[in-house]
């Protein structure tokens, strides 16, 4: 079974003094404006690479429930972020690293619930979409 998702974005003049939204199918994003300055001068607003970041850190941490389920880990609380590397790359730029920092909390054995972080890192969607460096720091308790 193949499910679709759909983001869309709109950009109106050059990269530097143009404007653009980004929305997604779901109405979560609704015209959210994005733009040069907000990439890579730090303006208020979005960008890509935190839109990856947060969409790795969501599926990263689905993928580590199931982990944690196999592995019989009891009332898991897992909270992660993403965060997206982005270098200049001769003329243009390329992400570079998707680097991943998590807590996990539940009933199980530590060493259990450190080997289903790795495999959720390695077995997330995401993970696997990104051709990236994809690191994690993971603290247990």
């Amino acid at each position: 079974m193949a499910i679709t998702r759909t983001g869309s974005a709109k950009w109106q003049g050059g990269i530097k003094d143009g404007k653009g939204e980004v929305s997604t199918e779901s109405g979560a994003l609704s015209a959210q404006p994005y733009g040069f300055s907000m990439r890579f001068e730090g303006d208020k607003g979005t960008n890509p690479e935190e839109l990856i970041g947060a969409a790795h850190a969501a599926c990263f941490s689905m993928a580590l429930s199931g982990q944690l389920e196999k592995a019989g880990v009891q009332n898991a609380k897992i909270e992660s972020s993403s965060a997206v590397t982005i270098e200049k790359d001769g003329d243009g730029f390329t992400i570079t690293k998707a680097h991943l920092t998590t807590s996990v909390s539940g009933e199980g054995d530590e060493t259990a619930i450190r080997a289903a972080a790795e495999a959720a890192k390695t077995g997330c969607p995401v993970s696997k979409l990104l051709n990236a460096e994809v690191t994690m720091d993971l603290t247990v308790g």
